[in-house]
């Protein structure tokens, strides 16, 4: 299962400001059209079907059933970038 640090938490929230998303929206996480070994991340408003959903806090993030098995026992991270745009990793 992914884990989520506090400070994706937190990115994730202020991804969602001023989105007006519903409550149950949230981070999904696929993989990118054309890039086996890419990953896309969107704001989406519900989990699609077979995608995993991890909730921590008051955040979810949605794994798509392929990127999930990937990204297994690894942890979703974030920091501020140029701009204040959070960048992710997983590590």
């Amino acid at each position: 299962m992914l884990t989520v640090t506090d400070h994706a938490v937190q990115a994730i929230r202020d991804l969602m400001v001023g989105e007006y998303l519903p409550e149950e929206a949230g981070l999904r996480i696929a993989a990118k059209p054309g890039e086996p070994a890419s990953l896309e991340l969107s704001l989406v408003s519900a989990p699609f079907s077979g995608d995993e959903v991890i909730k921590r806090a008051d955040v979810r993030v949605f794994l798509d059933a392929q990127v999930a098995q990937a990204v297994g026992g690894k942890t979703l991270d974030a920091e501020t970038g140029p701009g204040g745009r959070p960048t992710f990793r997983l590590s």
